[in-house]
């Protein structure tokens, strides 16, 4: 989830991207309350619970802070099979609003 919010673009397997989607988008839900409560603190505590360098953390209290969707975050598109066992290929975005 690191590589996620620090790039704002990731590429896996259908199963993780899946479960990083889902993680993801309750993480920047979980943010948004803390800050519409003016409890900054408390979003910042959160965030360091799940992320754990200091850059993604900030990338993602300020993805939270301009985003000024509910839901919808992230965006997982199909990109194909790989090679040597066919697995199904995910590419995870995190949609702004620009």
């Amino acid at each position: 989830m690191t590589s996620l919010f620090l790039e704002r673009s990731v590429k896996t397997t259908n199963a993780k991207a899946k479960v990083l989607q889902a993680e993801a988008e309750k993480l920047i839900t979980l943010i948004k309350r803390s800050l519409e409560k003016n409890e900054e603190f408390n979003a910042i505590r959160d965030v360091k619970q799940v992320l754990f360098t200091e850059p993604s953390q900030r990338s993602a209290i300020e993805f939270a802070k301009l985003s000024q969707k509910t839901s919808g975050f992230t965006r997982a598109t199909r990109l194909g099979v790989r090679d040597g066992d066919s697995a199904l290929i995910m590419q995870v975005d995190l949609i702004s609003e620009k």
